[in-house]
């Protein structure tokens, strides 16, 4: 998978998602295989730039392989500069987001709402690639609406802009992430654009990477929700394609300790308060299918307020 003058080590990348992409998280999916991680959205509103939480998506200090920062925003110009800032801070590739449905960001014709505008896509591709030296890839959706997929337009427009990469996430913007991904769209974007594509939405196995990738003939993946709590899902799907055949699941041991060094890093990014409480999802998810765990004990895990009590309880949970 080639973006721009950089080879990816593999067709995997960890999907921009919010409150969940940071640091900590980027670092351990790459250390199980994932090729690319690219960081949750940054807005591009200049106002908000000096932000304390809006440097920590962005913080790539001591990170390990190709630095990807995803922005977030209508104005073509505050694109440009948010791009232009990145750089200066460290992003060797720009990401921008035309797919996130959220309620909030879409209110203010940001994300998956843009796609209801061709004319501003353009302008903001535009604006963005002309104003940074890095490749600039772009995030969208299949269309507005069942009604309105207009993805392969979509795709033209940003392959005559520059733009170095397309992911496609196989719903519309009305879809959020109800029911299931379809695959033709990205398929026919994929005829469609000699530019790398990028397919999304649904791959949790690694028979269904494989699948995805026959489907729709994509040039690579993006894994979001199945890896959380789950970052050996880079490794079995990169196992799989490469040598046809299921990679073993993690041993307990293997969870405590993915677990264990994922909290620290959390604690040590965050500070311990903050640490704690961004840890409770992600623990939630590693222990989602560990049936042994007891529900009092998780209950505890969640009710915890210092790194060290937290661990503690964690520690507890596994037994080998």
């Amino acid at each position: 998978m080639q973006i721009g003058p950089y080879q990816l080590s593999n067709n995997l990348v960890l999907a921009p998602m919010a409150g969940i992409s940071d640091r900590p998280f980027r670092g351990i999916c790459k250390d199980f295989g994932a090729g690319l991680a690219v960081s949750e959205m940054v807005a591009s509103n200049p106002a908000l730039r000096d932000n304390k939480k809006t440097l920590l998506k962005a913080d790539h200090e001591g990170e390990t392989g190709l630095r990807s920062v995803q922005i977030l925003g209508t104005d073509p110009r505050h694109m440009a500069d948010a791009a232009v800032y990145n750089v200066q801070r460290g992003a060797q590739i720009i990401d921008i987001n035309m797919g996130c449905p959220a309620k909030k960001v879409c209110a203010v014709a940001a994300g998956s709402a843009l796609l209801r505008d061709a004319d501003l896509v353009k302008k903001i591709l535009d604006a963005v690639v002309n104003a940074v030296d890095v490749p600039v890839t772009l995030k969208i959706r299949t269309g507005w609406d069942v009604q309105n997929r207009n993805a392969v337009e979509i795709a033209k427009i940003a392959e005559s802009s520059g733009i170095a990469a397309l992911t496609v996430h196989g719903r519309t913007r009305a879809c959020k992430f109800e029911g299931q991904a379809e695959y033709e769209t990205i398929r026919q974007v994929k005829q469609a654009v000699s530019i790398p594509v990028i397919a999304n939405g649904d791959i949790d196995s690694a028979e269904k990477a494989q699948f995805v990738l026959t489907a729709t003939g994509a040039d690579a993946l993006m894994i979001g929700r199945a890896a959380q709590g789950n970052p050996w899902l880079f490794k079995e799907i990169d196992g799989f394609i490469k040598h046809g055949k299921a990679v073993e699941k993690p041993a307990l041991t293997e969870i405590y300790g993915t677990l264990a060094a994922h909290l620290e890093k959390l604690y040590s990014f965050y500070g311990g308060v903050t640490g704690v409480r961004m840890a409770r999802k992600h623990i939630s998810w590693y222990l989602k299918h560990l049936d042994f765990i007891s529900q009092d004990i998780r209950n505890k895990i969640n009710q915890a307020t210092q790194p060290i009590q937290q661990m503690a309880l964690i520690h507890s949970a596994f037994t080998f």
